[in-house]
């Protein structure tokens, strides 16, 4: 490994002094603009607090009335809305329903954000190949990151708490969103597009009325996919004060805990299980639903 040693690299100290410079850079900038970005974040803060308020002081049977209907509405499968009853009802069961709760609601914020922000920078990729060659990357990069590594910056700027974990879920889980969102619209048939501009459609009106309608079911996929990284991430968001099913998980790794452990996981899966059914199937919906009209 001698070969090794003639690599060009920088010294030792250099690096040190590089990294030293980087570090106090942003110590200072959290320092200086902490505050200011906290309170950029505070309707997102808002926004979670409500939303966990709403899961745990409604009764549990109007939560899984709520919960039927939406998979019913979804799926149109009363497989899939009796599996989520029962799944609920064991997770009830076993004393793990308010965790739950905070878990579905952290999810739910997670996934609203990620949809607000990812569906028009997907659509301002599908517009600019330039656009698109510029994000890329990026999301590349998101992807393929360590999750631990999006707790540093933002623990660093926000401190310990729910926004942070928030923050961090949305990055890590946003990719599959906007990626699915840019490919669904390209996927556009182009002699619908022209059909469209015939009837002189606006290009406004050509997104509303014809790209976003045939997409929705590629952008659906993308926001089933979102779910379920926003999922992954729930125990590694509990080391910075995330509630919810993840820090069960969290102490049973500490203590060796194993009942604990395997049940709170469990009961991540079953959460994971329903999202994953009843988007998918809603995708299917949609997919035979254009499959009809363009039949």
């Amino acid at each position: 490994m001698d070969w090794l040693k003639s690599f060009p690299h920088l010294s030792d100290s250099t690096l040190r002094e590089l990294r030293r410079v980087i570090d106090d850079e942003f110590r200072a900038f959290t320092r200086a603009y902490g505050g200011i970005i906290e309170g950029i974040f505070e309707p997102l803060r808002i926004f979670l607090i409500q939303s966990e308020r709403l899961m745990l002081n409604t009764p549990w049977p109007i939560v899984l009335l709520v919960i039927a209907a939406i998979a019913w509405f979804a799926s149109r499968n009363w497989k899939i809305v009796i599996g989520s009853v029962l799944t609920l009802l064991l997770i009830g069961l076993f004393d793990m329903w308010d965790d739950t709760m905070r878990t579905v609601s952290m999810i739910f914020v997670c996934t609203v954000v990620a949809i607000a922000i990812g569906i028009p920078t997907g659509i301002l990729m599908s517009r600019s190949n330039r656009m698109q060659s510029f994000i890329n990357p990026i999301l590349d990069v998101m992807q393929t990151m360590p999750s631990f590594v999006y707790l540093i910056p933002v623990v660093m700027l926000l401190g310990i708490g729910r926004v942070p974990g928030v923050i961090a879920v949305v990055i890590y889980a946003i990719p599959p969103v906007i990626r699915l969102t840019n490919l669904g619209i390209r996927m556009v048939d182009k002699e619908v597009l022209e059909a469209a501009d015939a009837f002189g459609s606006s290009s406004w009106q050509k997104l509303k009325n014809v790209q976003m309608p045939l997409a929705l079911p590629t952008i659906m996929a993308g926001i089933n996919q979102t779910i379920m990284m926003a999922l992954a991430m729930v125990v590694i968001a509990s080391m910075i004060g995330v509630q919810g099913l993840g820090q069960p998980v969290l102490r049973a790794i500490n203590n060796q805990y194993f009942t604990m452990g395997i049940f709170n996981g469990l009961a991540i899966v079953g959460i994971a299980i329903i999202f994953d059914r009843v988007s998918q199937a809603y995708g299917h919906r949609l997919q035979k639903h254009r499959e009809v009209v363009h039949g």
